[in-house]
């Protein structure tokens, strides 16, 4: 297998010439693309309409030259640029290797579908265990062994009212759109988890869901959006088999301003970080409301949602430590990583 990624500036949600130009240029060929990531730069929440608006322009213009097979793609947009975030896309692409090539340990992906879900089932254990499943069939169609798994990027549904009916409401795990992302978020983490084998599934309760953050995932990043009713799951790791020339490392984030860890994570790639293609880790205001011993107040402003204001700050940190403010960083890391953590990966070039 050899994977390539690539890092594309956006102006706007809509911006796709950098990767037309790239397809033109005959550097990327469209049948070989499985996975777009992206930052896009509206709130972050349940009306955050520009993670949708990508995914239709990526759409569109992809339909061009790779017709219906635009649909088996992994989309996972993730809304808000606050602070120094700059807004892009990650395309990752997927070849067949070249007989003259030499395998080495290197980067290799798999994806997955789930199921729709049903509204009530959003942040419960059919979540838990429908994203559990799916992310084994993409660890095999990585062919990664779960220990050499360094990142799984799931983008995942949310609550929204103009999909239940009222007879429905006392169904939900939350009546709250905004709290439900949360659960969405959680219950994925917590499926990533019992794939990996970092907890068994007989540890986990419909209770412990967005309650029991003593169960987590190091490497699951989730993000919930109104543009999807499913889960689409990206894994990444380094298996032998690869012949790509790009590698991943990952750490964990102790809390919102560990910079260690992120050098730590560029540093288990073997590169240096001038080989850095990009960082993606996840953003959570810590639930004690202290950090590092002091008093944060993001979990009591009524007029910026927390994870807004903790994707400012981690987003702060990476940059700081790759000196480059386009990197990946998604709020709300419910058991993703320790509570007021989160995992935190990096791709280099070899």
């Amino acid at each position: 297998m050899k994977v390539n990624v690539f890092k594309i500036a956006q102006r706007s949600p809509d911006d796709v010439s950098g990767l037309e130009e790239l397809i033109q240029q005959k550097t990327i060929e469209p049948a070989s693309i499985v996975a777009i990531m992206g930052k896009t730069e509206g709130n972050g929440c349940v009306n955050d309409f520009t993670r949708g608006f990508a995914v239709q322009t990526l759409k569109a213009m992809l339909r061009s030259h790779m017709g219906d097979a635009v649909e088996s793609l992994v989309y996972v947009m993730s809304g808000g640029t606050e602070g120094v975030l700059s807004p892009h896309l990650t395309v990752f692409t997927r070849e067949s290797s070249n007989p003259m090539d030499t395998p080495h340990r290197g980067l290799t992906l798999g994806i997955a579908h789930t199921r729709d879900f049903l509204p009530e089932e959003i942040g419960t254990l059919a979540m838990v265990d429908a994203v559990a499943e799916s992310v084994k069939a993409a660890i095999a169609q990585a062919s990664l062994s779960p220990e050499d798994v360094h990142f799984v990027q799931i983008k995942c549904p949310l609550v929204a009212f103009s999909r239940i009916q009222p007879a429905d409401l006392d169904r939900l795990k939350t009546k709250e759109t905004y709290k439900s992302m949360a659960f969405s978020r959680g219950a994925s983490a917590l499926g990533v988890a019992i794939a990996l084998g970092e907890i068994e599934r007989s540890q986990v309760s419909e209770a412990d869901i967005c309650t029991n953050y003593t169960l987590y995932s190091s490497v699951a990043s989730t993000s919930a959006g109104i543009e999807l009713q499913n889960c689409e799951i990206l894994v990444l790791g380094n298996s032998p088999i690869s012949t790509s020339s790009f590698v991943i490392g990952h750490c964990v984030m102790q809390h919102a301003l560990n910079c260690e860890a992120v050098e730590q994570a560029i540093a288990s790639t073997g590169q240096s970080k001038d080989h850095v293609v990009n960082v993606f880790a996840k953003a959570e205001a810590d639930p004690s409301g202290v950090i590092l011993g002091r008093r944060h107040t993001m979990l009591d402003d009524s007029d910026i949602n927390h994870t807004r204001m903790a994707r400012a700050v981690v987003g702060a940190v990476v940059a700081s430590v790759v000196q480059d403010p386009m990197v990946y960083v998604s709020g709300g890391s419910e058991h993703q990583g320790p509570a007021g953590g989160g995992p935190v990966a990096a791709i280099a070039r070899l």
